[in-house]
C-alpha cells in the first residue's frame, strides 16, 4: 500500500474523535495540577496554607500560557489551577478541543516543572459558553471557590499547626458554617479579611498598554509606539464587583479589537 493510501487510512482512527467548538462560542480553558498535594506538601514542602513561592510559580506557568501562541483575553489562577479566556475570533487549530487540551496541558506542565526542578503535571478542560453573562459567572464561580478554599485551608491548618492531627482538624470542621469558621481563626487572633488578598481572591492577568520611546535610526528623532505587556493583579475585586472588573475586561479587548 503507498504511503498515502495508508495515510488516508489511519487518519480516520486518529480524528475520529474530534470535536470543534462552533464559531462564536466562548471558550474557558480550566488547567488543573494532578496530585499536587503530595506535590507541595510532601515533594516540595511548601509553607502551608499558601507559600509565595508556589503563587510565583503558577502566575510564571500563567504568563507562558498566555504568550504561546494563543489569543488569551484574560486569566485567572488560584490554588493550584488556571483559567484562561481565548478570543471568542480565536481559530487556532481549527477550535479543535483534543488539540487545546492536550496543548495547554503540556505547555503548563513543561513551563511549571522547568521552574520548580521536578516533574509536575497538569489536566485541562473547556468550558464552551454562548455569552457573555456565562463567562463572567464562570469567573464569579472560580473566585468564589479561591475564597472558600481559602477559608477552609487557613482553618485547617490553624488547627494542625495547634497540634490537632488530619482526623481531629477535618472532623472539628465538618459542617461549619463560614461565620463559625471565621469565628474559629479569630480565636486564633487571625481576622480572615486581613490574610492577603490573593489567598482569598485568587490573582488576575490581563493585557495592558504602554507607551515605548525610542529614537528613529534614520530621522534621529524620538518617537513613541504603543506595546502590550501582561498586568498582574492581585487585589482582585469579590463578588459582583468582580463580575464587572471581567466584563470590562472583555469590553475593552472587543474595543480593541475593532480598531
Amino acid at each position: 500500500m503507498k504511503f498515502d493510501d495508508l495515510d488516508k487510512k489511519m487518519r480516520v482512527y486518529e480524528t475520529a474523535a474530534d470535536l470543534c467548538v462552533l464559531p462564536g462560542m466562548f471558550m474557558v480553558a480550566r488547567i488543573d495540577g494532578r496530585s499536587f498535594t503530595r506535590l507541595t506538601k510532601n515533594a516540595c514542602q511548601f509553607e502551608a496554607p499558601f507559600d509565595v513561592r508556589f503563587r510565583d510559580l503558577m502566575v510564571a506557568t500563567t504568563k507562558s500560557l498566555m504568550n504561546c501562541g494563543f489569543k488569551v483575553i484574560y486569566a485567572y489562577t488560584e490554588s493550584d489551577e488556571i483559567s484562561l479566556l481565548f478570543d471568542p475570533d480565536e481559530r487556532v487549530f481549527g477550535r479543535k478541543l483534543r488539540k487545546y487540551n492536550s496543548t495547554l496541558a503540556g505547555e503548563a506542565s513543561a513551563q511549571f516543572s522547568v521552574r520548580l526542578g521536578q516533574a509536575a503535571s497538569f489536566d485541562c478542560r473547556i468550558s464552551q459558553l454562548p455569552n457573555i453573562e456565562l463567562v463572567v459567572d464562570y469567573f464569579r464561580w472560580r473566585n468564589e471557590d479561591a475564597s472558600r478554599n481559602a477559608l477552609n485551608s487557613w482553618c485547617y491548618w490553624t488547627l494542625r499547626k495547634d497540634g490537632f492531627s488530619e482526623q481531629q482538624a477535618t472532623k472539628k470542621l465538618l459542617g461549619k458554617s463560614v461565620s463559625q469558621k471565621n469565628e474559629l481563626l479569630f480565636q486564633y487572633g487571625i481576622n480572615f479579611n486581613d490574610i492577603p488578598s490573593w489567598q482569598r481572591r485568587g490573582v488576575g492577568l490581563y493585557w495592558g498598554n504602554y507607551a515605548k520611546t525610542s529614537i528613529n535610526p534614520m530621522t534621529n528623532t524620538k518617537t513613541v509606539a504603543r506595546r502590550k505587556r501582561i498586568q498582574t493583579n492581585y487585589e482582585l475585586p469579590m463578588k459582583s464587583d468582580y463580575g464587572i472588573f471581567v466584563e470590562s475586561i472583555i469590553s475593552q479587548s472587543r474595543t480593541a479589537g475593532a480598531t
